[in-house]
């Protein structure tokens, strides 16, 4: 992802009836929903110009600069970044934000580039671009935007799964359970949109016309996932003992739709952790303490699901539940922009299955992107436990969670 030259972009901000520029004075009033109104659109790119989208914030309608008063601060450029990772934009949008001096002024940019398995929707609806002006895909839009995803380019969780069909994912649950979540009360509401055409819309089928279920697909909607994708599973051992080779006293493989293994996984977490009662301390109420929060143990699991590579193993998940501590490791290391040095560092993230990444925010399992590791380092020190720690290999993830003392 280059970024734009300051010719580019000065040459975006005088075009006023270009569809590849938005324009903000302020970031102010209804200025953040339409901004990502805008960026969603770029990401779809329903116009295909295959070049990138740019939001100007500190810029005028009539493309001069905005009133001397506005400021680029960093709290703004964060703001701005948080569009990407506060997971209301599904698949997260590859984008940028940089502050440039542009007409005498400093502006906000944010650069959106063209998803690779559109379409991308903004809180259950997908915008898109006609002209300087934007609205809301119509049924044949969404079409449009089904037949250009890319195989080749895009992610392998939106690859098809030759010899599967319809009859291989549950159109109950995807009609009373999963679309209600993933696609706005208004948009479910339009008529014209046919079983299969919802399905590709969401990048669970190849497309309207090829109806095999992708890698996704068959994960969220699949009667049997691992038919199809064998690794899609946890395996959970509880070893009474610290070492490897110590007894296993409980051994269980979670599988089934990535709604119903997380739920198992959460209940055997939550059956697992055991809690003990202190009445020692001289107050007539009870102390509980737990030698790990659940909370950073279900970020962390989550996260290794999410992550991982579903392409060319058989290897599960694992969690290894020891005496004093607990193993979480998932086969696939550190992808995109994340290396075995920045990984775990704020504000770095990278999505190998973005549209699985969707899936899991549209469940209910992820709250905000690129947050998962962050919020289970402060569940861990909030009650009493070592920072987690990380042993990043090329092809694995390890993240080893000691008890609290």
């Amino acid at each position: 992802m280059t970024p734009l030259t300051d010719a580019e972009l000065l040459a975006l901000i005088a075009d006023l009836e270009s569809d590849c520029a938005e324009r903000k004075t302020t970031w102010k009033g209804s200025a953040p929903e339409k901004g990502r109104q805008a960026v969603c659109a770029f990401a779809n790119d329903l116009p295909n110009h295959n070049r990138p989208g740019v939001l100007f914030v500190g810029i005028q309608d009539d493309g001069s600069p905005s009133d001397p008063s506005f400021v680029v601060t960093d709290e703004l450029l964060q703001t701005l970044a948080d569009i990407k990772t506060d997971g209301k934009t599904i698949p997260p949008p590859s984008m940028t934000v940089a502050k440039r001096h542009l007409l005498g002024r400093d502006v906000a940019v944010v650069t959106v580039w063209p998803a690779d398995a559109p379409p991308v929707r903004l809180e259950g609806r997908i915008w898109i671009r006609t002209g300087p002006r934007r609205g809301q895909a119509t049924a044949q839009d969404e079409r449009v935007l089904n037949e250009k995803r890319r195989f080749r380019d895009r992610s392998f969780d939106t690859h098809p799964i030759p010899g599967s069909g319809l009859d291989d994912l549950s159109r109950s649950y995807f009609e009373n359970e999963y679309l209600p979540q993933a696609v706005a009360r208004d948009v479910l509401e339009l008529n014209g949109r046919s079983y299969e055409e919802r399905l590709a819309s969401l990048g669970l089928v190849a497309s309207v016309d090829d109806t095999t279920p992708t890698v996704v697909g068959l994960l969220t909607l699949g009667k049997s996932p691992r038919t199809w994708v064998p690794a899609a599973y946890v395996q959970f051992l509880r070893i009474r003992g610290t070492q490897w080779g110590d007894p296993v006293t409980d051994e269980q493989e979670l599988d089934g739709s990535l709604d119903t293994m997380l739920r198992r996984l959460d209940e055997k977490l939550k059956a697992t952790l055991s809690v003990s009662v202190d009445f020692t301390s001289g107050t007539t109420t009870e102390v509980r303490t737990t030698p790990y929060p659940l909370s950073a143990l279900q970020q962390l699991a989550r996260n290794a699901v999410m992550h991982r590579t579903y392409e060319g193993t058989n290897a599960p998940v694992r969690i290894y539940w020891f005496d004093d501590r607990i193993e979480i490791s998932n086969p696939g290391g550190p992808f995109g922009a994340v290396t075995a040095e920045n990984f775990g560092r704020p504000g770095v993230s990278d999505y190998r299955n973005p549209v699985l990444a969707g899936v899991l925010k549209s469940l209910g399992f992820v709250q905000r992107f690129g947050f998962g590791i962050a919020e289970a380092r402060r569940a861990l020190q909030a009650n009493g436990n070592p920072a987690p720690e990380f042993h990043v290999e090329p092809t694995t993830v390890l993240v080893m969670v000691r008890s609290a003392s």
